[in-house]
């Protein structure tokens, strides 16, 4: 089973997400998504980040119904903050029967040479970009790097923390279960 591993902060889980990875069960080769909330990201500060427990359960309420997707809480247990790499490796020892590929932005082959160990990741990997603001100004820089033609999405999750926190109505943006948990929650207020 190929399975796509869409790493994130996921602060909140919003309607981009969850039409990215719609979208790359649904037009690419990939099996089943699953999203990895990562606690910290070296690249980004912890401001206005939810609790890894509370952004695992707001990703479990978004994919509860859906059987193509699974959240993973596998970076909890890693040392951090969380390098790719280390997580990899450990799925790869945990699971060595599934094929991983990694679904990331545009945005994110900017930085991928900052990456710890990226060389072995784009040699061991395949690695699915959906489109983003950045565009890169080579067509494929790496090997093992296929760019999808799938919709743009542009929503964020700071532009949603910022709504919520100057009380607007974003309720649309995320799926209604995670808008009403959120709001219950008084989350990003």
């Amino acid at each position: 089973m190929k399975i796509g591993l869409f790493f994130g902060s996921f602060n909140p889980i919003h309607i981009g997400h969850l039409a990215i990875a719609n979208y790359m069960v649904e037009f690419s080769d990939i099996d089943k998504i699953w999203f990895v909330v990562s606690p910290q990201n070296p690249f980004k500060t912890k401001h206005n980040l939810l609790a890894e427990h509370h952004r695992l359960r707001l990703v479990d309420i978004a994919i509860e119904d859906d059987l193509r997707f699974k959240s993973s809480n596998i970076e909890f247990h890693l040392p951090k903050p969380s390098y790719t790499i280390d997580t990899l490796t450990y799925l790869k020892e945990k699971y060595p029967n599934e094929i991983f590929v990694l679904i990331m932005g545009e945005d994110n082959l900017k930085g991928l040479h900052k990456w710890k160990n990226y060389e072995k990741i784009i040699d061991d990997y395949a690695i699915y970009v959906y489109p983003r603001d950045y565009k890169t100004t080579e067509t494929n820089p790496f090997k093992n790097i296929t760019l999808i033609e799938a919709p743009k999405i542009e929503v964020s999750a700071s532009f949603i923390r910022n709504a919520i926190k100057n009380k607007q109505d974003v309720r649309y943006f995320m799926h209604h279960k995670v808008a009403q948990y959120v709001e219950e929650m008084h989350f990003y207020e």
